[in-house]
């Protein structure tokens, strides 16, 4: 999908969202995480801390002993992450076992009874350990201060959190992906009216329809409505065109009629010469308004509806059957392909006019082939013949707007004017280059199509219908 893409925006914008409130969310779990092992710690720490303080007593020397230890059996494991440290002003020193020989170096510092004082530490082998610990006096005559602390290994708390912060990752990578793919899902959703609009606007194109399709999302209505009151605003014009078109070809009809009985009683009188100029400018005036005429005719149709779709093979037979039997023709063979079933969006006296025109134009330069050829996808029709083709220092004139490739052969009279014309009224286009036969290859296709002309694989070609119908 390219960046362009409103698709494409929707979800990367939803993606990087919830990619951004999910780290947010993952963070503030880990630190509420860190913060809910350092309060489970501390009080874990103050309960031991209250049950060694519990079981300490004096003995007759007046020396402190710890009657009843701890209850947790790691005080008695080496090395084992818990540790409890008492000392005196006397220069006593009790350790549970799990300190095995080492001594928990508390800083300088006077705890009270009821003050609870917290340090961070270098423990056995060097391991960071949390110091919780209180001072309190066991012979109020003597004044024998003892202070009593409890420590425990942080490596294991910091082990913790590490894996709680690791599986949480790994938790919040799978829903992140399971959101982006629902974000995906929600987008297709919401952008499934624009493809209902997208295939409307194609059917009008085609001819299928007349209006968008109005049964679409409150949001997409107005915008539905205000194309289709374009869409009959558009054919009231084109209907109004029509008539004034026509009425003004109508209005010369007369005129032209009067002109054309002056000319014939002027060579009666012997003025062959302005006879035939009067003739000549008649002839030219009444080409100019068959030409609006038809074009009136053809504004009148185009995107006509559902019922101006043509079957393509049934016009190419009967047409070719027609040019046939013509002297123009007599001399040359038919051939060609068109997919069975296959369908243009065009009236059929249009798309006949086309089709003829460029038909009659080959056979008259042919020398002994025309080939008639058709494609689906890319859509398009082609028409060569093997004749001396079209000069290139022509072909940029006979495209341009009102050019025209014969203007005094025979044939409709009309000539690629016309067939100009026809193609832009129904948004198709005009191409012109060099046949495989020799002579020019004339492609017309939708303007949208992007590879008209080109030629179908081989096997493309044999599934297709064959033409061979004059020869």
């Amino acid at each position: 999908m390219r960046w362009g893409s409103l698709r494409l925006r929707l979800v990367a914008a939803g993606t990087i969202a919830l990619l951004v409130a999910l780290g947010v969310a993952g963070f503030g779990m880990v630190v509420l995480f860190k913060r809910h092992v350092a309060r489970t710690l501390a009080a874990d720490l103050d309960i031991h801390l209250r049950q060694l303080l519990n079981g300490l007593e004096l003995d007759p020397e007046g020396r402190i002993m710890v009657s009843r230890p701890p209850a947790d059996p790691r005080f008695t494991v080496p090395l084992s992450g818990l540790y409890w440290q008492i000392s005196d002003d006397r220069g006593q020193l009790l350790r549970s076992r799990s300190l095995w020989d080492a001594i928990l170096p508390l800083p300088i510092d006077e705890p009270g009874p009821t003050d609870v004082h917290q340090h961070e530490l270098a423990g056995p082998d060097g391991a960071r350990v949390l110091v919780a610990e209180r001072g309190i006096l066991m012979n109020p005559e003597r004044q024998s201060r003892v202070r009593a602390a409890v420590a425990y290994d942080l490596d294991g708390a910091t082990s913790a959190v590490r894996t709680f912060a690791k599986d949480l990752s790994i938790a919040l990578a799978v829903l992140a992906f399971i959101l982006a793919v629902g974000t995906s899902v929600q987008v297709s959703l919401g952008l499934r009216p624009l493809a209902v609009l997208r295939r409307g606007v194609a059917e009008i194109r085609s001819g299928k329809r007349r209006h968008l399709p109005v049964e679409v999302p409150t949001e997409v209505a107005p915008l539905v409505e205000e194309v289709n009151a374009l869409l009959d605003a558009q054919q009231r014009e084109i209907t109004r065109s029509r008539s004034r078109a026509a009425d003004l070809a109508h209005g010369f009809k007369t005129p032209l009629a009067a002109l054309a009985a002056d000319a014939a009683r002027l060579r009666e009188l012997g003025q062959l010469e302005l006879a035939r100029n009067v003739e000549d400018v008649a002839d030219a005036m009444s080409r100019q308004v068959d030409r609006e005429l038809a074009l009136a005719r053809l504004r009148g149709k185009v995107r006509g509806g559902p019922e101006a779709a043509t079957e393509l093979a049934p016009l190419v037979d009967a047409l070719l059957g027609t040019l046939g039997r013509t002297p123009a023709a007599a001399h040359v063979s038919f051939d060609g392909a068109v997919p069975p079933g296959m369908r243009l969006a065009m009236d059929r006296t249009d798309l006949a006019e086309v089709l003829g025109n460029l038909l009659e134009n080959a056979a008259r330069h042919a020398v002994s082939t025309v080939r008639i050829f058709a494609s689906v996808s890319p859509l398009f029709v082609s028409v060569e013949d093997d004749g001396p083709g079209i000069p290139d220092a022509q072909i940029g004139r006979v495209l341009e707007r009102g050019g025209r490739l014969d203007e005094q052969g025979p044939g409709s009279g009309l000539g690629l004017a016309i067939v100009q014309d026809v193609l832009e009224a129904y948004g198709w286009r005009l191409q012109i280059g060099r046949s495989e036969l020799g002579g020019a290859r004339i492609t017309i296709a939708p303007a949208l199509t992007s590879a008209a002309g080109r030629p179908a694989p081989s096997r493309q070609r044999k599934e297709m219908r064959s033409i061979l119908t004059a020869g």
